[in-house]
């Protein structure tokens, strides 16, 4: 990866501008992408230039929308690849990035990615309703996660009192998403700038919100 073309996306796209040391680190991490890729199957993307338009740029741009935030705890729910939670532990080296993934092969990538980029994050190799009740989140990612609607409820303990939750979604299944979190405050609604129907969804655990709401589990009818 030539990372003056990483740096041309995002200025396309009006993001901010990253150090030569993230860019090169978002280098290393692409190569490491393509060769634990033929194994793992970690993206079905496998094209460069497509994984710095799709992924790359659209993890970016999600951590970029929290400069109020500083110090902040972020969970990657479902990490897979390391999307959202790499790239923005890459971008914002001030928050402590806990990756969530159940697949040990893909938790194996996960540690290596870590080890290799030298990241203040840690990987936490199960199910996240297996992570102690009492351990939340300033922020909880959720991006390709299989059983989104599931996932959402299952993330919403791990978020803290005013806390933020954010769903990578597509226009279509923004009011689906919604419903499944009837209690969360719903901030903002961003246009992607990797996907064109994608949107970044924000919203926020009210402080008031009582145990039984937040562990509430909605079956479909």
């Amino acid at each position: 990866m030539n990372t003056a073309r990483l740096a041309q996306l995002l200025e396309h796209a009006k993001l901010s501008s990253l150090s030569p040391d993230a860019l090169e680190q978002f280098r290393t991490y692409l190569d490491l992408l393509l060769k634990w890729n033929s194994r793992l199957n970690l993206t079905a993307i496998r094209d460069p230039e497509t994984i710095l338009r799709r992924h790359f740029v659209e993890c970016i741009q999600c951590a970029q929308t929290f400069p109020e935030l500083e110090n902040a705890t972020l969970l990657d729910f479902g990490s897979g690849a390391g999307l959202p939670g790499i790239p923005i532990a890459i971008c914002r080296p001030d928050f402590h990035v806990t990756l969530a993934e159940s697949q040990r092969k893909k938790a194996a990538f996960l540690r290596e990615a870590i080890r290799t980029l030298g990241l203040s994050a840690e990987v936490f190799d199960g199910r996240v309703e297996a992570l102690p009740k009492d351990r939340q989140f300033a922020i909880v990612a959720l991006r390709a996660v299989d059983r989104m609607r599931e996932a959402c409820q299952a993330a919403l303990p791990r978020v803290e009192s005013n806390g933020r939750i954010l769903l990578f979604s597509t226009r279509d299944k923004v009011d689906e998403l919604k419903r499944a979190l009837p209690s969360i405050q719903w901030l903002k609604e961003i246009p992607s700038a990797g996907l064109d129907q994608g949107l970044l969804l924000i919203g926020e655990r009210p402080a008031s919100l009582s145990e039984a709401e937040l562990f509430h589990v909605e079956h479909p009818s």
